[in-house]
């Protein structure tokens, strides 16, 4: 079995102040204007969007040092070639599961038996399939479309940087650098750009909206260096939460006050792992739904892509179900107390469908949902329960296997 951690490595510190350079290269807007007009464009586009995400911190705003270890991008390893890097603590939450269902594409849906070796090109296509796989299995409803979040025109640190570079050469009366590629290509990174904060992130967004899973593969492809380069990992994620739905997200969630990041520490939600490996933010990882004392706790419903295994269940504070146990492939997202990783085998066997006994088992579990090994229930209603148990079960029939 091998493991791929996300790599986390040293990066320079992000110097975050006021957007004056950036919007100033970018549009000819004066510092006044930026501060006039930031605030209603974040209350008008991004507000629900941040406080689902970040929830609502006591100072009124995300740190500093915690939106530069989220404001990095998709990243490929240049000694793993299908290892996705990470550069500090937090976004792990994000880019294990895309890193999961990015070896399933490569290691079953490719050709080439050498999963170690990918070209350029062959990084680019396994990556914008993974996402727009991702984003379809969010999508509440193909007749609402597909939600992309990328930068205004003209607002991409990228562009502004090179502006800024270009502007310097003029005044020093040397030439542009000749190249055929596009300022993106040219400066691919995790880094995110100087003087980009967490409001003036929020400023300069805008959302794309296709209607056709052929236009979402062609538009995803198209932003393939808005995901690497700089916030490309919040960018995606705005993307599958409003493909989602922020209504959807809410109604799945255990505790909607809960923000999918939390902004004291940094680290991700289960629901945020939940959302991006199964399409739903559900707060639980055992199958199907479980009432307690009177309230309804939602799981998972059906057999994943990918698993979900958790150092937290060998201690006895949550139950992995079936369902995130044995994926349709053999490659799981496992959680410790800090961090996420993912580790994967080619051997098929491990994984399979449900056998009769856990299809059982599963019946059983959804009328003792404590697992007390009885039906929590008065007389009068405990010969319905059983009933209703032997009828589910004997509607289970066995694999011919």
């Amino acid at each position: 079995i091998d493991v791929i951690p996300t790599l986390d490595l040293p990066v320079p510190k992000l110097r975050v102040g006021p957007q004056r350079e950036l919007v100033a290269n970018a549009t000819g807007w004066t510092e006044e204007a930026v501060t006039k007009d930031l605030k209603p464009i974040m209350s008008e586009l991004n507000k629900e969007v941040v406080d689902l995400v970040w929830g609502k911190p006591l100072g009124g705003g995300v740190s500093t040092s915690i939106f530069r270890r989220w404001s990095q991008g998709y990243v490929f390893s240049e000694h793993e070639q299908t290892a996705l890097k990470q550069f500090e603590g937090g976004p792990c939450a994000v880019i294990a599961p895309v890193q999961a269902f990015l070896l399933k594409n490569i290691l079953f849906n490719r050709e080439s038996s050498n999963w170690r070796q990918m070209s350029e090109e062959e990084q680019k296509m396994a990556l914008c399939s993974t996402l727009t796989e991702i984003l379809e299995s969010a999508c509440a409803s193909p007749s609402t479309g597909f939600c992309l979040v990328t930068w205004a025109k003209g607002q991409s640190p990228h562009t502004s940087m090179l502006s800024k570079t270009q502007t310097q050469s003029q005044t020093q009366g040397m030439p542009k650098p000749e190249s055929s590629q596009s300022p993106q290509e040219q400066q691919p990174t995790a880094l995110a750009a100087e003087d980009l904060g967490f409001e003036q992130f929020h400023s300069v967004l805008h959302k794309r909206t296709v209607l056709s899973v052929s236009d979402l593969r062609e538009e995803v492809l198209s932003l393939y260096h808005s995901w690497r380069g700089c916030c490309g990992v919040l960018l995606f994620l705005y993307s599958v939460i409003l493909t989602k739905g922020i209504e959807n997200i809410r109604n799945e969630i255990q505790d909607p006050t809960e923000p999918l990041i939390d902004p004291i520490h940094g680290h991700g939600s289960q629901s945020l792992v939940n959302l991006l490996v199964t399409g739903h933010a559900v707060s639980n990882v055992w199958d199907g739904d479980r009432e307690c004392s009177g309230m309804k706790l939602h799981g998972i419903h059906k057999q994943a892509s990918v698993g979900f295994l958790t150092l937290m269940e060998s201690l006895r504070y949550c139950k992995v179900g079936t369902f995130l146990k044995s994926p349709k492939f053999p490659i799981w997202i496992l959680g410790s107390e800090t961090h996420l990783s993912v580790f994967f085998t080619k051997e098929m066997s491990l994984v399979g469908p449900e056998s009769a006994s856990e299809q059982a088992r599963r019946v059983f579990q959804s009328f003792d949902p404590e697992v007390a090994c009885f039906f929590s229930s008065t007389r009068g209603t405990r010969l319905s329960l059983i009933s209703a148990v032997i009828v589910e079960v004997s509607e289970i029939r066995p694999s011919n296997s």
